[in-house]
């Protein structure tokens, strides 16, 4: 940037220069800027300023480094750093005094001006005029320097315009050069992007043909391995795991890719191998079996011990069959490409073939437990056969239901360990556990508990209705009501499981049938005789103790039912409740109607008073509907364990009185109906509780409300008749005490004991007496007014 001639400026001034510092000693360097002077008297030359000294004793610069002495510990370090301080400070002190004395020299130096001498001054030529020049060079060397520094600083700024303007006429010529190079290479990018494209296109293209070309390639070898000599030795390698995989993967992209060439021949020959590879495990797996059951079942003939049984059918059997390389893995895959772990169905394109083998498998499998187990299973039945026999039914079925689900539930862990599924109850038909139940045979494996129920039912099928219901509310009390703090492990829930089955399935319906078979025997078709049709005395103070024999036996079967079934299936009308209820009230119908045409001092009204009531106290006090006041229930019941506790809420409750009775028994106005209507009414009647033809059907719960009403208000009404006229001493009518005291013993006799029953009935007489009067007042009131006009 710089020319050459700039380095060697003004060679004289330069040495002219040299030979003035080596003069003025310390004094500043002068500039290089400065030009040189065109006196021809170097020694007459002005000399520079005072002020453009420079002292070399004033600088800013630090001081000098200096190497302090080590402490030599802490306690030390406090005086070498004072030590250092005073040190430097006497430097700094003997720099300021150097630099005084050197300003006192120069100042006196510069007073120190030569004398003019008077004889050189000629009068004529005056001082001012002598050195003018000199003067002038003098004062204005200051403004020289000035004008020639920016002489040159002019110099340079057009020598830079100078090379800027060249720069941009490069830059713009480069600008050009790439303009026209980006025209000439945009197509030659374009053609680049197209090549790019086609070979990315390719490059997929061919990825994708070969690897569809290893579907078909795959034919050749898997052929090759599954039809060599062999081949069945393949099913106990870790590569048959990998055969079956390929093979699904092969059959899902033919069906997947159904337009492309020979798709349908491969995916046929393809699903051939896949059953020959499935055939090969499955005859693999028998064989298998085979082998074990020809080692375990001799031994387990040979043996009279049960624990040695147990031992071989369980231990033996799993060490055995667990022995092969490979066989289970590979059986593991084939069951679980057909169910998850749960036993569901995985529906999917070979569903089919796999669940197929699996099934087969699963059959062998059975096949050969129960081979195994006949033997024990057999001596468990004829164990509770000769114990029914012996008597002792209830702990026969105890024992062998405790048996049967500790067998299934060793059946079941064993089951998993093998196949690593878990057959949990499952109602799809395509499931593990829909496939294990469709097992007959005799063994009981982890769902199949038809040989347990077939058994029992055999064994009850002559007991007493009493024995099956003790034998059915033990299993209801012993596997599915669980206590708070029973921990649930693995076997309670598989004993609750199939509890719940062996109820719900099997011994629920059973003892439905067994209850209907009595309610027809007892109830129904029961012979009374006529002496039954009257109210006998309260004995022990049991409400029940007098009641009519069809009603008392309902009362026992009411209680057995509530005893050997949960609370919520007591109210289903699938239950033997609502037959029930409705066989007895057709058999006190019967005996109402004989107790009018016999008349035989009975009152047909209050029969069927005090029938009803302890019918629908039981009904409340077993909760087999629901309570709106249980806790004031349990209290009655606490105190009056034998008796009506529940009459209080049945009065205020449950009759709902109708119109023309509200009319005469104020006091019953509110009175609504306790009993819901859980139950539908078997289509065994269409009239109602009356015996009275009826166009509309009713429950048997509303028949029971509609007969209470009617027989409670056909008794107050008649009584209350009979009060009215003792009372007014109507003509012929028994005086009033002896009304009361015939009252009195007719109430005693039939609720002995039962004060609030007595007391309740005698308020609901008076009231219907009130009210017989009030009719007969507004009767003759009307009768006047109409004499009057």
């Amino acid at each position: 940037m710089y020319e050459d001639s700039w380095y060697s400026f003004v060679p004289e001034v330069q040495q002219h220069k040299r030979g003035a510092s080596q003069n003025l000693g310390r004094r500043r360097a002068e500039s290089l800027l400065q030009q040189p002077n065109e006196t021809a008297n170097g020694a007459d030359a002005p000399q520079p300023l005072e002020d453009l000294f420079e002292d070399p004793f004033e600088s800013n610069s630090p001081p000098e480094p200096t190497l302090a002495r080590r402490a030599k510990s802490y306690s030390d370090f406090y005086d070498i750093v004072k030590a250092q301080l005073h040190k430097d400070g006497a430097q700094k002190k003997r720099k300021k005094t150097r630099r005084n004395k050197r300003r006192e020299i120069c100042g006196i130096e510069a007073l120190d001006v030569p004398e003019t001498d008077p004889a050189a001054l000629t009068p004529e030529q005056p001082l001012l005029d002598l050195y003018k020049d000199e003067l002038l060079q003098a004062s204005q060397q200051k403004y020289q320097l000035y004008h020639d520094q920016l002489a040159m600083t002019e110099r340079h700024l057009d020598a830079l315009l100078d090379d800027t303007d060249s720069a941009l006429k490069l830059l713009a010529s480069l600008s050009e050069s790439f303009d026209a190079v980006e025209e000439q290479t945009t197509s030659f990018k374009s053609q680049c992007d197209d090549l790019i494209t086609e070979q990315t296109r390719l490059e997929k293209l061919a990825d994708e043909v070969g690897t569809d070309l290893h579907y078909y390639a795959y034919l050749d070898n898997v052929t090759r391995r599954l039809n060599a000599p062999g081949a069945g030795r393949l099913v106990d390698d870790d590569a048959f795991g990998e055969v079956l995989e390929n093979l699904d993967s092969c059959i899902a992209f033919m069906m997947k890719n159904s337009s492309y060439r020979d798709a349908e021949q491969y995916l046929a020959r393809y699903q051939s191998l896949m059953t020959k590879a499935l055939h090969l495990l499955e005859v693999g797996f028998e064989s298998r079996l085979e082998k074990v059951s020809a080692e375990i079942s001799p031994k387990i003939a040979a043996t009279q011990s049960e624990s040695a049984r147990h031992a071989l059918a369980y231990g033996r059997f799993e060490e055995l069959i667990s022995e092969s390389y490979c066989l289970l893995p590979n059986i593991r895959k084939v069951v679980l490409n057909a169910y998850d772990q749960a036993g569901n169905a995985r529906l999917g394109p070979n569903f089919d073939v796999y669940s197929n083998t699996v099934n087969s498998i699963f059959q062998a499998y059975l096949n050969a437990r129960d081979r195994f187990l006949r033997t024990t299973i057999q001596h468990d039945f004829d164990t509770f056969k000769s114990e029914v026999k012996a008597g002792s039914i209830e702990s026969a079925a105890r024992n062998l239901i405790k048996q049967c689900f500790e067998r299934a539930y060793g059946e079941e862990t064993l089951f998993t360990k093998i196949f690593s599924v878990e057959p949990q109850y499952n109602s799809d038909a395509h499931s593990v556990y829909a496939v294990l139940k469709s097992n007959t045979r005799p063994a009981v494996n982890p769902v199949n508990i038809v040989p347990l129920a077939t058994n029992l039912q055999s064994a009850l099928q002559s007991a007493p209705l009493q024995t099956i219901c003790n034998v059915v509310g033990w299993a209801t009390n012993e596997y599915l009501l669980l206590e708070y703090d029973e921990e649930e492990t693995g076997f309670v829930r598989h004993c609750r499981e199939l509890a719940a089955r062996l109820l719900t399935e099997h011994l629920w319906a059973f003892t439905d049938r067994a209850f209907e078979a009595e309610i027809d025997k007892s109830i129904v078709r029961a012979t009374v005789g006529p002496e039954a049709l009257t109210i006998g005395p309260v004995t022990n103070g049991v409400a029940s103790s007098n009641a009519y024999p069809p009603i008392r036996r309902a009362l026992e079967l009411l209680v057995m039912f509530d005893q050997c079934m949960p609370k919520e299936r007591s109210q289903r009308t699938t239950s033997p409740i609502p037959p029930l209820l409705h066989a007895s009230l057709s058999s006190l119908r019967l005996a109402t109607s004989r107790i009018r045409a016999a008349r035989n001092g009975t009152d047909p009204d209050l029969f069927a008073i005090k029938n009803l009531l302890i019918l629908k106290n039981e009904l409340v006090s077993l909760e087999i509907v629901p309570s709106s006041s249980s806790q004031p229930a349990v209290a009655a019941a606490a105190a009056t364990p034998e008796g009506m506790q529940h009459f209080s809420q049945i009065w205020d409750s449950t009759l709902s009185i109708s119109s023309s009775v509200q009319a005469g028994l104020g006091f019953l106005a509110g009175l609504g109906s306790y009993i819901p209507r859980p139950f539908s009414h078997s289509p065994a009647t269409s009239k109602n509780g009356l015996g009275e033809g009826g166009g509309e059907e009713k429950n048997p719960a509303e028949q029971l409300d509609d007969l209470l009403r009617q027989s409670i208000y056909a008794f107050t009404s008649r009584w209350g008749g009979l009060i009215h006229d003792a009372k007014t001493r109507k003509t012929g009518a028994k005086t009033l005490a002896k009304v009361e005291r015939e009252l009195e013993d007719v109430l005693d006799r039939a609720f002995a004991g039962q004060h609030e029953v007595v007391g309740k009935l005698k308020e609901a007489v008076w009231g219907a007496a009130e009210a017989v009067g009030r009719e007969g007042r507004e009767e003759g009131r009307r009768k006047g007014s109409k004499g009057g006009r």
